[in-house]
């Protein structure tokens, strides 16, 4: 085959440092367009991109040509350095340091699209920590949760 053709949709999740409630829901929209743009920067396609006040979810097509470490070090680092420049409140905001990568079909983007469209109504029911250890079950991801809650 003389190309080299690819389709690698994911949903990459991680959260403020310690589940800090920065992201209030009037910059939520500002920093969702502001990481779209990175992703786009980076040749990946942002399906969406929603969360709540402690973290973010985003359902992208990864790009062949960058490593999916390096797609997300380029999303938290470019955003958390936007951020600081929208008030003096984000002054001390950081991104927690990991974060969860999971491979998606491409017949569940669309589910998937909508589970993260829906995020401030899922969280009323159900907290970031159990969401995570319910995200993590799903894909049997093996960890140790003395490290998921930095």
């Amino acid at each position: 085959m003389p190309q080299s053709l690819h389709a690698l949709a994911v949903h990459i999740v991680f959260s403020t440092k310690c589940r800090r409630p920065f992201l209030h829901s009037k910059i939520r929209p500002g920093l969702w367009a502001f990481m779209a743009g990175i992703l786009r920067n980076l040749e990946c396609y942002a399906v969406h991109i929603g969360g709540v006040e402690d973290h973010v979810h985003i359902a992208c097509n990864l790009t062949k040509k960058h490593a999916p470490m390096k797609v997300l070090e380029g999303v938290k680092k470019n955003s958390s350095k936007w951020l600081k420049t929208q008030s003096a409140e984000f002054r001390g905001f950081h991104w927690q340091d990991g974060y969860g990568l999971f491979s998606v079909s491409p017949s569940h983007v669309e589910a998937l699209r909508k589970y993260i469209a829906d995020q401030d109504e899922h969280h009323r029911r159900e907290t970031f920590q159990d969401e995570l250890m319910r995200i993590l079950k799903k894909y049997a991801v093996e960890y140790d949760e003395r490290y998921l809650w930095d």
